[in-house]
């Protein structure tokens, strides 16, 4: 079962902003940033890297594929997200 989109058709006119200049755009709204604070943003301490992700060819029954499929968009995130959890419960029991 496909679930509806939960956004309806953007009223955005795509074809205006595309034709638009950087100099027509108003940033009067939006505070200046000083380097300083850029330099604050970027150095922190304490953060664990992002991990990447990577491609994988894997061979897995054809049932277990279409009941995922069935659970709907982002079910390759589920399956990721099951494995990590295995992973992660066999990792304490064997420290």
């Amino acid at each position: 079962m496909r679930k509806k989109p939960t956004s309806r058709k953007s009223e955005t006119d795509l074809k205006r902003l595309h034709e638009m200049k950087d100099e027509d755009i108003d940033f009067s709204d939006i505070p200046p940033v000083p380097p300083e604070m850029f330099a604050r943003g970027i150095v922190r301490r304490g953060l664990k890297p992002v991990i990447r992700k990577r491609q994988l060819t894997l061979r897995m029954d054809s049932d277990v594929i279409e009941w995922f499929k069935k659970q709907g968009q982002g079910y390759q995130t589920k399956i990721n997200s099951l494995l990590r959890a295995y992973m992660e419960e066999h990792f304490r029991k064997s420290a």
